[in-house]
């Protein structure tokens, strides 16, 4: 565990956030090794000047910025881009429905596996995952899942991963109508409706987005930085705009979880 921000603690907080992807699941792990080429030709196309590693580069750093929020904005990213570039884009939902396409070539043999019991769910949970909801719910903590997967899939897949019971606030994901939900307009559900405030937040996120959007309401962010699949050492590409948007602390995984329960809670 890097601690960011010595001396932050979450013995105040009331209600932990989770994200889902790269954060508890790896069930969509290399899922940025499928949108980045499908990105990079959709640019490649319009014959820009700009070499395959340039737009490589370009793409990588608006799918990271973008990670954590619904995949339609980095939909949305891409078809702004290519207006910049003088062509004219498809909607961003056929966009992201080809992603989706090519995603679930690279993931059905998993979700098959975990729904016909050839694969525990802890294949594909974070190392040391389960601990943590185990040990955070035996706190008395409300906890949240919040996912910029589509709902109903995410929905899926955490039932599938058994974690659904953890999460009493609910599991949200991305819906159609993407301006009605997201997890800033979560965590001001939450607020406003005086269930917490928000340096009563904790949240645990490998994106950019919802470690933003809990330090924007003074809460305390820990970056799970995961190397994916194996999840055993901090990639250094995650880390960096972990710690850039303002993480207290990164970890790769949760498996030193005595360490992390006494920097965490220290009373």
């Amino acid at each position: 565990m890097e601690i960011i921000s010595p001396g932050a603690n979450a013995s105040n907080a009331r209600i932990v956030l989770f994200d889902f992807d790269g954060t508890l699941s790896i069930i969509r792990s290399g899922w940025i090794d499928i949108m980045v080429p499908m990105m990079v030709e959709v640019l490649a196309q319009l014959k820009s000047g700009e070499s395959e590693a340039e737009l490589t580069e370009l793409v990588r750093e608006f799918v990271g910025r973008l990670t954590g929020k619904d995949t339609i904005y980095q939909m949305i990213e891409l078809a702004e881009n290519v207006v910049r570039r003088g062509g004219t884009p498809l909607d961003p939902l056929v966009y992201k429905r080809r992603y989706l396409d090519l995603l679930w070539v690279r993931i059905k043999d998993r979700v098959d596996a975990l729904r016909t019991g050839k694969a525990s769910p802890e294949t594909y949970l974070v190392p040391g995952a389960r601990a943590l909801l185990e040990t955070l719910k035996a706190r008395g903590l409300k906890m949240y899942l919040a996912s910029g997967t589509d709902d109903a899939d995410m929905k899926e897949e955490a039932r599938l991963l058994d974690v659904t019971r953890y999460f009493d606030g609910g599991c949200h994901g991305a819906l159609d109508d993407y301006k009605t939900f997201s997890k800033a307009i979560l965590i001001r559900r939450i607020i406003d409706s005086a269930e917490a405030q928000g340096d009563q937040f904790l949240g645990f996120g490998d994106g950019f987005v919802e470690i933003e959007n809990i330090k924007q309401v003074g809460g305390v962010a820990v970056g799970v930085a995961t190397n994916e699949p194996e999840c055993a050492v901090v990639d250094p590409w995650k880390r960096e705009r972990l710690v850039r948007v303002g993480a207290d602390y990164i970890v790769p995984n949760f498996l030193d979880l005595d360490r992390i329960q006494a920097t965490l809670f220290p009373n």
